[in-house]
């Protein structure tokens, strides 16, 4: 996998801009372990800690940066969504600092692998491999001493053979491993709440009811079991050990209980589908993004409940005849360990195991949240690390602010507006803690420079007190509703069929939803764009130069001519400065055309 032509080392950190003019070399050397923690950066890059903890930026400007990984001499790996440049290939990231000042001197693209877009987000170094995963598959190279580019043989382990992948959700294959030489691998639920795909799209539509019972739960919404070191497995060799799961991108294994541990994505879209049902508000809010403790034959209830971490319950899905009251069947799934906030999108979890930070961090959790796309009206939230205390495998306090600072605003009306979107976790041999992000691909590494023995409530008085940030904080139903105010009926129809993707200034999300702001699929074919809006998209597009790999759903089997219409004037006029309207009578020509 990773000797490959598309090695790129470089001695100082470069624009990425530049890449393509950088030689394409295979270098190798050793690496040092140190015992002298490098100084943190005057501002800690930008992040606000806990008193005494520094943070030094260890790289910038990687790429769009997903997990990341950490060997036992210190050289650091990031996976990235695509490499741009290289067209899907090159798609790892091998970092070296060699002279100990914090910031990687060597940096390295390769990877003999091509992504195929998605959110391929595996990267974890375990027993001496560095396992990554593509959107189809999980594939490990042995690490060698001295090598920061493994020049081992490629074993491709897991392979998804789904013929349907591509158009499916929650495809991401984050991988964790326990200490009997299994690995285990979810395969993500292929829609948002198990309508009829066919009918409705992966999205599903208002008023929608779930398939019952859910035929995605045969091969999908769950976590399979796999052989650690066997080649050539599929998802049939594999064993189901866990379902109701919708989407999962951050697993870990925890050493104290010996048991797996997993961050659950919640479904969308509550006031959007079922306006009668739920306010926008509740939607902003609800459902939980729960913590999940995976056993075999756990059974979390995707799609038929969600959890609501404010009741402390599972609730029935109203897609299965729930309304946020009712509980019936719900009541039979297992409960998460925690809940919180909607939206808010965890990608990480991480049980700490090093000595450097204060001891009421050990073996307790970190965890990244990206941060929410679709809480409008309400400002968007998350964008921070978190911290759980763990002991003998039971959280032993409520969730803390340790890392924020990531959003660089006070409110996040739209996700383009955060300037870093906190996203992988790993821990380094001397126990610092190394954060990746997904927008600009920054790395941080976090260090402890105090006395740990007089680490105490004063420190963690400070981050509590930020729970009262806009991002943070649960919104106030009529105060935190940025969408008060008269509007055009176009724009009422954005805000709830559009907004939660292309975001509210029409900027997309930096990751996987595109900009709608200068681009040439918007100000291109006018019959182009309504078939969009009608019926949908999938697949690889390019938007000033970037790719892109979301799902746009049809809108058409619900939205009249009107409301399309409506849409679309209020985009070009919004984000394109274009006067010319869209007439009933276009979209009723291209609906009747197909």
């Amino acid at each position: 996998m990773y000797r490959s032509p598309f090695g790129i080392f470089r001695r100082h950190l470069i624009k990425w801009s530049l890449l393509c003019c950088i030689a394409i070399i295979v270098f190798q050397c050793k690496s040092k372990t140190h015992s002298v923690l490098p100084p943190g950066d005057p501002d800690n890059g930008g992040l606000i800690l806990p008193g005494n903890f520094e943070a030094v930026v260890v790289a910038d400007s990687l790429g769009r940066a997903r997990h990341i990984a950490v060997n036992n001499n210190g050289d650091i790996y990031v996976k990235l969504v695509y490499n741009d440049i290289m067209g899907g290939r090159g798609g790892t990231v091998g970092l070296r600092d060699a002279d100990n000042d914090g910031k990687a001197d060597i940096i390295a693209y390769f990877g003999d692998y091509k992504d195929e877009g998605g959110l391929p987000v595996g990267m974890v170094v375990h027993n001496g491999y560095l396992y990554t995963s593509t959107l189809r598959q999980v594939l490990r190279n042995k690490l060698r001493a001295g090598q920061l580019i493994p020049d081992s043989k490629t074993e491709i382990i897991l392979t998804d053979k789904d013929e349907n992948i591509e158009r499916h959700w929650h495809t991401a294959k984050p991988m964790a491993f326990d200490n009997h030489g299994h690995m285990y691998v979810p395969f993500g639920a292929p829609t948002d709440a198990a309508q009829d795909v066919e009918k409705a799209g992966p999205g599903g539509m208002p008023g929608g009811k779930g398939l019952d019972p859910a035929p995605d739960l045969q091969w999908h919404g769950g976590i399979w079991r796999f052989d650690a070191d066997k080649e050539g497995q599929t998802q049939q060799d594999g064993y189901k050990y866990s379902t109701g799961i919708r989407s999962i991108l951050g697993m870990a294994w925890n050493q104290d209980d010996d048991c797996l541990y997993a961050v659950m994505n919640g479904i969308d879209n509550l006031h959007t589908r079922y306006p009668a049902l739920f306010t926008s508000w509740q939607a902003a809010v609800l459902p939980s993004e729960p913590l999940l403790k995976v056993t075999d034959g756990s059974d979390f209830g995707w799609p038929y409940a969600y959890f609501d971490h404010m009741l402390g319950k599972n609730m029935l899905q109203p897609g299965y005849g729930g309304d946020g009251k009712i509980v019936g069947r719900a009541a039979k799934f297992d409960v998460p360990v925690m809940g919180f906030p909607g939206h808010w999108a965890p990608m990480e979890i991480m049980f700490y195991r090093g000595n450097q930070f204060p001891e009421r961090y050990k073996k307790g959790a970190f965890i990244a949240f990206h941060g929410s796309t679709d809480r409008a009206p309400y400002p968007q939230s998350g964008y921070i690390v978190c911290f759980v205390p763990f002991e003998k495998g039971k959280p032993t306090g409520k969730w803390e602010v340790f890392a924020d600072g990531f959003t660089g605003v006070d409110t996040v009306v739209n996700t383009s507006d955060a300037l870093y979107r906190p996203m992988g976790l790993a821990e380094g041999p001397d126990g610092s803690l190394y954060i990746s992000e997904s927008n600009k691909g920054r790395i941080w590494r976090v260090m402890y420079k105090g006395n740990k023995a007089q680490f105490g409530e004063a420190q963690l008085a400070a981050m509590e007190a930020r729970k009262s940030r806009s991002y943070i904080k649960t919104p106030d139903e009529v105060k935190d509703n940025l969408g008060k105010g008269g509007e055009m009926h176009g724009a009422m129809l954005y805000n709830v069929y559009c907004r939660s993707c292309h975001q509210w200034d029409g900027r997309g999300d930096n990751n996987r939803y595109p900009p709608l702001v200068g681009s040439e699929w918007v100000s291109g074919s006018r019959e182009r764009l309504i078939g969009i809006v009608l019926h949908g998209l999938q697949g690889e597009v390019k938007v000033s130069g970037k790719t892109y790999n979301g799902v746009m759903p049809a809108h058409g089997d619900f939205l009249d001519d009107y409301a399309v219409a409506s849409i679309l004037t209020f985009i070009n006029k919004r984000f394109n400065q274009k006067d010319s309207v869209f007439t009933n009578e276009e979209i009723k020509k291209v609906r009747g055309a197909r």
